[in-house]
């Protein structure tokens, strides 16, 4: 079991993190089972296909009994051949059944895999962009990965094992009691010390090898932390060197212990499982060789009783430790159903009003807004009114709720109180998809995915003409940057656009979003991060990307903004002042400082 499942059964007993799980997010068994039940007619010849298998098996001990007690003593070759081929096709035909077994079985875990996979990936596609703030990096990919990996093996470990080793403990034991009651008596008294004295040093062992690699861990990070560059830096500067060592030295001390009680646990466990598997063979012989307990047994019955007996041994440990098994699997379960359960903040509406030739004006209607913290409202009463084709520009100071405002355009949010219209609708009243048409987004931070640049701008648009692609390019002011590449638009752009500078990929990122050809478009201080001379080639692509639609563009630098249409001063999450530059600057107030304090940083930066 891969993931969390891993853990849970090193020790014979259930993960605490595992229980945990379970206790925190119950799984009812018949939702598991509904995951399987499409194949159910394929589970069921697996189950079929093991009994088989492990019936076929018990054949081959009465063979050697056949050989060892009629066919050698007789000079029987007839019978010493057919018991020979006999023994031949049993191993055949349990090999080919155990391969159409782990074929079908197989299949049905990757096909339930897939359908989970592809259910949970989808509904997060759904989920807001609070969901993942909220959420720590690398927590989605591992549901994604490894906890759905690991549930691969309830069908292809778990009850796969739970059903062989079930079918062939029941089995041996009937056998064993065919060929011999007296001694199967034996076994039954032999047998449960045998396994506790086992488990008890195995746990033993599993505990100490727990503890070296926290050990082994807190010396690697130890050494991480004093060795790295940083670290140094900071030992020397507060002369904290000679406490770091004596750290390092301590943990060390630890590890040769454990080390050493580490390998000696696991030289008892071999030698408990030697002694087990020796002893018990011992016990028997002993049994047959005293005529109390013989019974007039044979020879052949005796190896036949033996090698059956040598079998029972690890099913029956196997079958002790299903339920961790199980444990393990069903947290594995409860962690992917506890995606799926999300609820969806923002969803397509239950009847969807379409949006057919949008104009493109936008309207903030009393707009409030408090994120899920509780804290201090983003936004309060805030009311603004953008004409088809018009320019909003948003100032104010870092956390004034910039940001959170135009976010609600697209969606990427909601408002508490009041409401956001495009056109007159409520663009909560509109699909998702076509809110998407109609709302293109250029951020700071500008995302570009693994593949080339064709790749990338038809990731907006996939049905987009090679001459739709470079006339968006061209607008964006990109499309000679591109075309002097050695393999133009087929260039792979690398993890996140690395061999592309700042602006760049900031002219990539608005080309992909002409190529949707918006009506209205968001502009989030999409050139904040750029040097002067970089900014000026990025705001000329954005000039012209904003001719003819309605634009709302969160301003960075004052300078950028003061042809526009009309400008919004937000303070605290409320709209303190609002007009053109000019206005703005005779009413001597807000905007009129934020002007000043930008023209002398640019005077100190000159």
């Amino acid at each position: 079991m891969q993931g969390r499942g891993g853990g849970g059964r090193s020790n014979g007993r259930p993960d605490p993190a595992d229980k945990a799980q379970l206790e925190r997010s119950p799984v009812r068994w018949s939702r598991v089972a509904g995951l399987f039940r499409p194949f159910r007619w394929q589970l069921t010849l697996v189950v079929a296909l093991i009994v088989a298998s492990s019936a076929i098996a018990l054949a081959t001990p009465f063979l050697v009994r056949l050989v060892i007690d009629e066919a050698l003593p007789k000079q029987d070759v007839r019978l010493l051949a057919w018991a020979v081929a006999g023994m031949v096709a049993v191993t055949a035909v349990t090999a080919v059944l155990g391969v159409l077994q782990t074929w079908l079985s197989t299949t049905v875990g990757q096909h339930v895999m897939h359908g989970l996979r592809t259910s949970v990936f989808a509904h997060l596609q759904r989920q807001s962009l609070g969901f993942f703030t909220r959420t720590k990096g690398g927590e989605v990919q591992s549901r994604l990965t490894n906890d759905i990996g690991g549930m691969q093996s309830v069908v292809t470990s778990t009850a796969t094992s739970f059903a062989s080793n079930a079918t062939t403990v029941v089995g041996t034991a009937v056998a064993m009691a065919a060929l011999s009651w007296r001694l199967s008596l034996l076994s039954l008294v032999v047998l449960p010390p045998a396994i506790w004295l086992t488990r008890k040093v195995a746990r033993m062992r599993r505990t100490i090898t727990a503890q070296r690699q926290r050990y082994l861990a807190d010396l690697n990070t130890q050494v991480e932390e004093g060795l790295s560059v940083s670290g140094v830096l900071l030992g020397k500067t507060l002369g904290a060197g000679p406490a770091q060592s004596r750290r390092f030295a301590g943990t060390s001390d630890d590890l040769v212990g454990l080390e050493v009680r580490s390998q000696l646990a696991g030289r008892w466990r071999m030698a408990t499982m030697s002694i087990v598997f020796a002893g018990i063979p011992a016990l028997i012989y002993l049994a047959a060789g005293l005529p109390a307990t013989s019974g007039g047994m044979t020879i052949g019955t005796l190896v036949a009783f033996t090698a059956l007996q040598g079998t029972l041994f690890r099913p029956l440990m196997g079958l002790l430790d299903i339920g961790v098994a199980l444990t393990a699997s069903m947290a594995l379960f409860s962690r992917v159903f506890e995606y799926l359960d999300l609820p969806v903040d923002i969803d397509d509406p239950a009847h969807p009003v379409p949006l057919a030739d949008v104009r493109g004006e936008v309207r903030f209607e009393h707009v409030g807004f408090r994120y899920d913290d509780g804290h201090r409202a983003a936004l309060d009463d805030v009311d603004l009114a953008v004409p088809a084709g018009a320019t909003l520009a948003l100032v104010g100071e870092t956390g004034s709720g910039k940001s959170t405002l135009a976010s609600l355009v697209a969606r990427l949010n909601d408002p508490t109180t009041g409401r956001v219209t495009i056109d007159g609708v409520d663009v909560r009243d509109v699909a998702l998809a076509d809110l998407a048409r109609v709302v293109g987004v250029v951020s700071q931070e500008t995302y570009l995915l693994h593949g080339t640049i064709r790749e990338n701008l038809r990731h907006a648009r996939p049905d987009a003409t090679d001459a739709e692609m470079v006339d968006a390019a061209r607008r964006a002011q990109v499309h000679g940057v591109i075309a002097a590449l050695p393999d133009g638009y087929d260039t792979v752009v690398g993890a996140r656009g690395h061999r592309f500078s700042g602006g760049e990929k900031q002219r990539l990122a608005i080309a992909r979003t002409l190529l949707r050809d918006p009506r209205v478009l968001v502009l989030d201080e999409a050139t904040s991060a750029l040097d002067n001379t970089t900014e000026r080639a990025v705001q000329a692509a954005l000039d012209e990307a904003s001719r003819g639609r309605t634009t709302i563009t969160i301003a960075h630098r004052l300078s950028t903004v003061r042809d526009a249409d009309l400008i919004a001063v937000l303070s605290h999450g409320r709209v303190v002042e609002q007009g053109t530059h000019d206005e703005l600057l005779a009413l001597d107030g807000r905007y009129a400082e934020l002007a000043g304090a930008a023209e002398r940083e640019s005077v100190l930066a000159g």
